[in-house]
This record gives structure tokens, sequence and C-alpha cells, in this order.
């Protein structure tokens, strides 16, 4: 999903070019969500963009949809790709602090000179392509634009390709890729994608093309029958990931997870120490292991690949990638004593995932910091994690679209929690780590992807991917 309530530093002499640069293109939020891949595929045809799997010179494209789980199964896809030497691209979204962090070669963020540069050259266009209001491409239409122009100058020859929301009307969706990831489905965005599991699955499918391997996580019977039926009509071959890659947790703590890791293509056990926690990594974990060895299969069915291709997976390179993996935002921890976690879950499948990951932890008094954006399902949210809540804040959230901290604490005492309302994220987190401290409890802030943005950026926390600099 795009992001409309930036959080980006401070106007200097040397950022003010990027500073109206991007002031022009959150401009373009407000043209709201356009379904649809025809502006984004003329401006890429004009640019003369490399979107397709066997490009010239070789390239290969993973793209990644699902409800919950696709930013950290590309995450660990293009980690994997670049241990294994290759040179990568990376687009996700939304941004926590910087909207740079979208878009990254070999793990690094785009350059402000870079992204102003590309952004002006992409507007121009955009207004000489489509100059009428009613067709000008939207913020995340462009930003698609820019990243994949960049993505082509940089010569990334390994693309992972986050889907923004849904799948076949998605801007990502001009893409043909070496392989389709669906990591799951489930219920949210269902005024855009669908009310059943089986319309939002028919829209996430939409990114399976024509010959093109198609990977998939635990889905629901429902879901899952319409991906089949699709993958199936399109000759795509469909490919169960927990089938092919068998994953088990050995431990689990604060500091993360052991993992034992067998594939089809070695037998032997393979014992990883991942960075990311709580049991669902496993699957995503699963997930992205196939999904790289079907671009490696491919190419090496059909011929040729990216200079530098490995012939197959190598299991240092495997180990190297997974225990470097980072991904903001999702359970990650701020503070030891005490423990404060940060998670962006803000629906009802990731807030049951998000109570497991709690339960790993360890039983303690646990004090929530809540906030939501109005359309999401914040009934089911609170049901799902009111096991593990022992008491709740509900904080304001810096965009247009968020809830109320009021309506929210309404439905949190609906589920059972006692909760209370704050006039700042600020103040609710120094009143909920006070209520831990004096409990030998922990502290959770989750609801929402923009939360997680604006308290890490009050944490001055600039160098979110560190982990992944060295990777190579």
């Amino acid at each position: 999903m795009n992001r409309s309530g930036p959080t980006e530093p401070a106007a200097t002499d040397s950022g003010r070019s990027i500073e109206r640069a991007l002031e022009r293109l959150y401009r373009r939020a407000t043209f709201g969500i356009r379904p649809g891949i025809g502006r984004v595929a003329r401006l890429l045809e004009h640019l003369g963009a490399a979107i397709r799997h066997r490009h010239d010179p070789p390239l290969a494209i993973a793209h990644v949809t699902g409800t919950n789980g696709k930013g950290s199964v590309c995450a660990m896809i293009e980690a994997l790709a670049r241990a294994h030497g290759l040179r990568t691209a990376l687009y996700t979204s939304p941004h926590l602090i910087r909207f740079q962090e979208r878009i990254r070669v070999a793990g690094r963020p785009i350059a402000d000179a870079e992204l102003a540069h590309r952004l002006a050259e992409v507007e121009d266009l955009a207004d000489r392509l489509c100059p009428h209001p009613d067709d000008a491409p939207t913020f995340f239409e462009l930003a698609t634009v820019v990243a994949f122009r960049h993505f082509d100058l940089a010569g990334a020859a390994f693309r992972v390709i986050e889907v923004g929301m849904g799948g076949a009307l998605d801007a990502t969706n001009v893409v043909e890729p070496t392989v389709a990831v669906i990591t799951g489905v489930d219920l949210d965005h269902m005024q855009y994608l669908g009310t059943t599991r089986a319309e939002i699955a028919r829209e996430k499918a939409g990114i399976i093309k024509p010959g093109a391997p198609v990977v998939i996580g635990p889905l629901p019977p429902d879901a899952r029958e319409v991906v089949e039926q699709i993958a199936t009509e399109r000759g795509a071959p469909l490919h169960v990931a927990a089938d092919l890659v068998r994953v088990r947790r050995l431990h689990s703590g604060p500091a993360g997870q052991l993992l034992e890791i067998v594939t089809a293509e070695d037998p032997h056990t393979l014992e990883v120490r991942l960075p990311l926690l709580g049991p669902h990594q496993v699957d995503n974990v699963t997930i992205a292991l196939v999904a790289f060895q079907r671009v490696l299969e491919r190419f090496a069915r059909e011929g040729g690949g990216p200079p530098g291709w490995p012939a197959r997976p190598d299991p240092a390179a495997i180990r190297r990638a997974l225990e470097r993996v980072a991904w903001p935002g999702r359970m990650q921890r701020l503070s030891a004593d005490p423990e404060v976690w940060l998670d962006g879950a803000h629906n009802p499948q990731a807030a049951a995932v998000l109570a497991a990951t709690l339960a790993d932890l360890g039983a303690r008094p646990t004090a929530l910091v809540v906030g939501m954006m109005a359309d999401k399902d914040a009934a089911g949210f609170f049901r799902a994690l009111a096991p593990r809540i022992a008491r709740a804040w509900t904080v304001p959230i810096a965009n247009e679209r968020a809830a109320a901290p009021e309506a929210l604490a309404q439905q949190a005492a609906a589920a059972g929690i006692g909760v209370a309302t704050a006039s700042s994220v600020d103040e609710a987190i120094t009143a909920a780590m006070n209520w831990a401290a004096a409990r030998h409890g922990r502290v959770l802030i989750a609801g929402s992807l923009y939360l997680a943005g604006e308290v890490l950026a009050r944490r001055g926390s600039e160098r979110l991917f560190e982990a992944l600099d060295d990777l190579a």
C-alpha cells in the first residue's frame, strides 16, 4: 500500500531538492487509489523498461503478493539472491521513515540525488503521456515507475517486487515474472479486493502469468482452490512451499530462533539462526527458499542466466542470508528493560500471529500501545490479541485515514481489554513502560506500519537495514 503521511528528515541546503521532489510526489496521494496497470505500462513502455523474465540482458523477477508476510518474504528472497553473489533490487511498501527505503539496490536505499533526478524525469514523462488530470498517475504508480527505472540504470539482475495491494490491478502487475509468490490470503482491504477469501484470492492470483511457476504458502481451502484453478488455466506450475522444503524450529528467544532446514536439493540438515521472531517466520523462510530455488531451476532448465548466476543454492550462502536478514517493524525489540516490542500487525490474521509470538516469548503481563487506520477490522484485531494483553493505550496516528483513539478504545473494551486513550504516542509509551516495569511485564506497540514508522522516527533510526549492508 502507498503511504501518504511521510516522516521525512528536516530540510537542509543539500536536501531541499529531494524534499521538493517528494512533496510533489506526495501530492499525488490526493488522487486516491485507481486500480489498473494501463498508466504504468504506458510509462514503462516509453522508457523501454525491463519488466519481463528472460529480458536481454538476462533478468530474474520474483513478484510477491499476500495478505500478510509478503514484506518478510521479499526481504528473505533478496537476501538469498545477494548472498549468492547476484546484484539485487528490492521494491517494497510502505516505508517506515524515509521514502528511499522502498527502492533498494544491493541492499542500499536509492540516494537522494538519484531519487530527485528520477522523479523529475518520470514526472515530466507522465505530464506528456498522461496530460488529463483524470488520467494522471497516482502516488504509487509514479513510485513504481521510478523504482523500475532506477533498477534498469543500476543494472540489477535479480529483482524482488512486492505488490502494493491485491495483485491483478496493482501497479506492479506489469511484470512478467520468473516466479510468482502468494504468501497467504485473508480478509483485508475488502473495499477494493472483495468480501470473501475466494474473491481476494482471485485478485491476488492475478499476478500468475502463463508458464511462470507459482509458489504458495499456507492458504485457506477456499482460497487455495481459486489459486489452483487460475494456475491451471494459465499453464503455471504450482508449488506448495511446505511440500518442498522442511523447516523446523529448534529454539526461540528474544534474540531470534534456531531453525533446522532440509531442502530437496540438499538432504543434509542446515541449522540457521534467524533474527526474525515468531512461528510464522517458519512459513516465510520456507516460501522464500522455494521461490529462490524455482528461479534458479527455471534458468537452469531454459539455459543461461545473469552474469555470476549460481547453478544451485549454496548452503553456506543460505545460512549467511537468513542469519543477516533484517525487516524492521516486525517484532523488533526496541528496549530490553522493560522489553518493548514493535510490530506492524494491522489485521486479525496478523494479530493472531502476533499473539502466538508473544506466547513464544513467555508468559508475562503485556501492555499494548495501539493505533490503526479507520478501514481496518479493529474488533477482529483486538479479539485475536485479547488473550495476551493485560492493558492497552490507544493513540492517534499522523495520517488522515487514522482511527480515533476513542473509537479504538471502544473496540478494545468490547474484546475484554482494560484500555485508556492517550493524546500522543509518547504519552502512551511512557505510561505503558511504567506499567510494565512495575509488573515485570513487557510493552507491545502495534496496529499499523504508519505507527511503527512514527515510533522509529522518534528514535532516530536512520539505518534500518544495516544488517544487510555487508551481506554479499
